[in-house]
């Protein structure tokens, strides 16, 4: 009986912990610590959009990464004034680090000037990043 409740408990868990971690992929939302960063050509190997700029972070061997490049490169398309830039993770590991990037993708929405407005971690959905891009705007 003691190893029917062990397995009720761990199953419990698990599902709670998947359940967390499915709603709270892909959702654009503010860090405190990204407020302050400023990104430039330097850092980005490209120049800014007009006025806001999309910073994908990708790795090679990422599914959801391909799904992300095409949103953001749809949205960019269809905002004026708006860019999206891929960085290899892998590539950039000072980077990765300096902006505390855990996982692949992970989006970055940056004003005109360079600066972290939003993050998002997963696949986003182009809603909320047209929404997160009406703040940078």
């Amino acid at each position: 009986m003691t190893g029917v409740v062990v397995c009720v408990v761990v199953l419990a868990a698990a599902s709670a912990y998947g359940v967390l971690h499915r709603r709270r992929s892909g959702r654009v939302r503010v860090r405190g610590r990204d407020g302050g960063k400023r990104l430039g050509v330097a850092e980005l190997g490209d120049d800014l959009g007009e006025k806001a700029t999309l910073v994908q972070f990708s790795s090679a061997f990422c599914a959801p990464c391909r799904a992300t490049r095409r949103v953001l490169g749809e949205v960019a398309g269809m905002v004026p004034g708006v860019s999206h830039i891929e960085i290899d993770a892998e590539d950039h590991l000072d980077l990765v680090r300096e902006l505390d990037i855990l996982k692949t993708p992970t989006v970055l929405v940056l004003d005109a000037d360079g600066r972290v407005v939003r993050r998002a971690t997963g696949l986003p959905r182009k809603a909320d990043v047209i929404a997160a891009l009406g703040e940078a705007v």
